[in-house]
């Protein structure tokens, strides 16, 4: 009787996280992974304009975030996913794969530098936050429907 209870509970349990993960498309998650980006964006810019005081462990964690997600973004853009609700994936993320590719991997190799660096007050946190800049708007110039 207990093993027919446990062999149920777990095929309801599989059966719902077969559920969640057909949920999870790639566009689902290309969107969370952008929207962590630019949280930790987002905090480090409070940081740079004085909103925040500067603490050493939100900048980690924000830096760890950039570098963490930037790495998986790429994968997520699968033949097929051109086109969706709510996609701002331009063409050429497919047509300029590569160019695509190496734009997240500067991304990354950036928060990775400033990770190693670890900027110590607003004024730094702000010109890392200028390298990073740099990086995003090039890619979302190129790389993301206006």
């Amino acid at each position: 009787m207990k093993f027919k209870l446990i062999a149920t509970a777990a095929a309801v349990l599989c059966l719902g996280f077969t559920a969640v993960t057909a949920q999870e498309t790639p566009i689902t998650k290309r969107q969370a992974l952008m929207k962590g980006i630019g949280g930790a964006a987002g905090a480090l810019g409070g940081i740079a304009k004085g909103e925040k005081p500067y603490d050493q462990a939100a900048v980690r964690t924000a830096l760890t975030t950039i570098s963490t997600n930037i790495k998986a973004f790429p994968d997520q853009f699968p033949a097929g996913s051109e086109t969706g609700d709510k996609t701002k994936a331009a063409p050429a993320i497919w047509e300029k794969n590569a160019e695509f590719r190496a734009g997240a991997q500067k991304l990354g190799s950036d928060a990775e530098a400033l990770l190693a660096s670890m900027p110590a007050d607003q004024a730094a946190v702000g010109k890392a936050l200028q390298t990073l800049g740099g990086s995003c708007n090039t890619c979302h110039q190129n790389f993301r429907l206006k």
